[in-house]
C-alpha cells in the first residue's frame, strides 16, 4: 500500500473524533451556562465572573422548515421527552482536496432523556450494505454517492437513510465536520487525560507530508494535547479498525469527562465565543439552536455509568471479497439486530418487542410475500425486513398482476396475533385486511405488495 493511500485512508478518523468532540463540548459549555444561570448562588460562592456580553457565532447548516428530520422522519417532541438519534459523520476530507468524501466511518449517538441514559454505537467503514435506491456497497460510500448524484438533502441525507435502512432506528439530526478545528478544540479545554491500556508503538504512523512520523506511547495515564489525541485515535499499530474506534470512544468520554468537570466551567465560559467560531469553520449540522441547547441540557445530566458504548465489530460480522476483489464485512443480522437492541430500546420497549416475538413464535404463522407492484426486488426486500421482526417468511416473488393500488394482507387461517402485528408494522388499514372464505390452506398469511407501500426503517 502506498503512503498516499495510507494517510488518506486514516485522515477520517480525525474527522470522526472531530465531530464528536466539537457535539460534546458545546454540550458541556451549554451544559455549563444553564448550570451556572440557575445556580447563582453557587457560583458566586465560587467566585466565577459574570458571562461577558459576546456575539454568538452561527454553526452552518440547513434551517428546517417542517417537524421532519432530514432523513424524513418524525422529529422527538422534547417536551415528552422522545429519545434522540444523532448520526455524526466524519468526512475524508483533506486542505486542497474538493469533494465529494468519504465518511468511512460514522456513529450514531441516541440519547434517552426520559431516563437519563445515552449510548454511542460506532459503524465500520467497510460494512457491506443496500443504499437504498442504489446497489450494494461500503457504507462508507452513501455520503459520497449522495453528493455525486446530488441526492435531495445531499450526503448527509443518504447516509441518513442508508443508516436507517440498515439499522432499523430513526436518524433525527446529523453533524457533518471535517478536521480542521480538532486540535485547537482540545487544547481550547486544555487537552484530555487518557489511559493507554497498552504499550503502542507505530513506526508507519503517516505524517502530514506522505512520510512517516513514528509514534510511541507508554501504558499508563497520559495528559493528551490535541496533536496527541489524535494521534492516538488514528494510529492503526493493532492492525484493527475496531481497535480504533474503540480508542476514539475513550478520547469522546474523557472530553465529555473535562468538559463538564465544575472547575473547568469558570476557564471555559469566557472561550465560548473562540470556541464557537472553531466549530463554525469546520462543522455542518441540521440541529437548530433550540435543540442543541436541548441536547445539551439533557446530556450534562446523565452519569457515565449510564451511557452505553459499542462496536459493530468482528463478532457481528463476517469478513469477505467481493467480485471485485474489495474487502468488506458481510453483517450478521441477529447479531448486530442485539447490539441496536441493547443500545437503543429502553427496559419498556426491549419487554414490549420480547413479548411481541414470544406471541408471534406462538402462533407461528406462514407468510408469503408477493410483489403487486413494477418496483423492482420489493419482495425480496421486504422479507428481509420482516424476517428481522420475527416473522415467518416462506415464501416470495410476483404478484399475478402488477397493478394493485394498495398493500392487502389475506387471512387465511385466522392467526390474529400475527395479522394485526403485521399491519401495524407495515401500516396497513384494517379495511385492507381481507378474510379468505376459501378450502383449507397450508399458508396462514398472504401480503400483497401494492402501490402506496413504504418500507419501514424502524419497528
Amino acid at each position: 500500500m502506498s503512503r498516499s493511500s495510507r494517510n488518506h485512508r486514516s485522515s477520517w478518523s480525525r474527522l470522526l473524533l472531530g465531530t464528536f468532540s466539537v457535539i460534546l463540548i458545546i454540550g458541556g459549555i451549554y451544559s455549563g451556562y444553564i448550570f451556572y444561570l440557575t445556580v447563582r448562588d453557587f457560583v458566586a460562592y465560587a467566585q466565577l465572573s459574570p458571562l461577558p456580553n459576546v456575539n454568538w457565532p452561527p454553526i452552518p447548516g440547513q434551517e428546517r422548515q417542517s417537524n421532519i428530520s432530514t432523513g424524513g422522519e418524525p422529529l422527538p417532541d422534547w417536551q415528552k421527552k422522545e429519545r434522540v438519534n444523532v448520526l455524526l459523520l466524519g468526512i475524508d476530507q483533506r486542505e486542497g482536496e474538493y469533494g465529494p468524501w468519504r465518511t468511512d466511518t460514522m456513529i450514531v449517538l441516541t440519547i434517552d432523556p426520559e431516563n437519563n441514559t445515552a449510548g454511542m454505537l460506532s459503524i465500520p467503514r467497510d460494512l457491506w450494505v443496500p443504499i437504498p435506491g442504489y446497489s450494494q456497497n461500503r457504507i462508507n460510500t452513501a455520503h459520497y454517492t449522495g453528493e455525486l448524484k446530488k441526492y435531495p438533502g445531499g450526503g448527509p441525507a443518504l447516509a441518513i437513510k442508508t443508516v436507517q435502512h440498515n439499522l432499523g432506528i430513526p436518524i433525527h439530526y446529523y453533524v457533518r465536520i471535517n478536521f480542521s478545528g480538532f486540535v485547537k478544540a482540545i487544547d481550547t479545554i486544555g487537552g484530555v487525560d487518557i489511559y493507554v491500556e497498552k504499550e503502542i508503538y507505530d513506526p508507519l504512523y503517516p505524517d502530514n507530508a506522505y512520510g512517516y512520523d513514528p509514534l510511541y506511547i507508554p501504558a499508563g495515564l497520559h495528559h493528551m494535547d490535541g496533536e496527541l489525541a489524535l494521534k492516538y485515535a488514528r494510529t492503526r499499530h493493532s492492525g484493527s479498525d475496531f481497535d480504533r474506534l474503540r480508542c476514539q470512544q475513550q478520547v469522546i468520554m474523557a472530553v465529555r469527562d473535562k468538559v463538564l468537570r465544575l472547575d473547568l466551567l469558570p476557564q471555559l465560559l469566557p472561550k465560548l465565543p473562540e470556541l464557537l467560531k472553531t466549530v463554525g469553520d469546520a462543522v455542518q449540522t441540521d440541529l437548530q439552536p433550540d435543540e442543541l441547547l436541548n441536547l445539551a441540557q439533557v446530556a450534562g445530566q446523565i452519569d457515565d455509568e449510564h451511557i452505553k458504548t459499542a462496536v459493530i465489530d468482528n463478532s457481528m460480522t463476517v469478513p469477505t471479497t467481493t467480485p471485485n476483489g474489495a474487502q468488506v464485512l458481510i453483517p450478521i443480522p441477529d447479531e448486530v439486530r442485539a447490539v441496536v437492541d441493547e443500545i437503543f430500546t429502553t427496559p419498556a420497549q426491549a419487554k414490549e418487542e420480547i413479548k411481541d416475538r414470544d406471541k408471534l413464535a406462538a402462533e407461528g404463522a406462514k407468510i408469503i410475500v408477493h410483489n403487486g407492484t413494477t418496483v423492482g426486488n420489493l419482495a425480496a426486500q421486504t422479507s428481509a425486513f420482516l424476517k428481522e421482526q420475527g416473522l415467518q417468511i416462506v415464501e416470495f416473488g410476483n404478484a399475478e398482476r402488477f397493478d394493485y393500488p394498495t398493500t392487502i394482507i389475506v387471512d387465511y387461517t385466522g392467526k390474529e396475533y400475527t395479522v394485526q402485528y403485521l399491519a401495524r408494522l407495515l401500516n396497513i388499514s384494517e379495511s385492507n385486511i381481507q378474510p379468505f372464505t376459501g378450502s383449507h390452506s397450508e399458508i396462514d398469511i398472504r401480503l400483497i405488495i401494492g402501490a402506496d407501500f413504504q418500507l419501514p426503517t424502524a419497528p
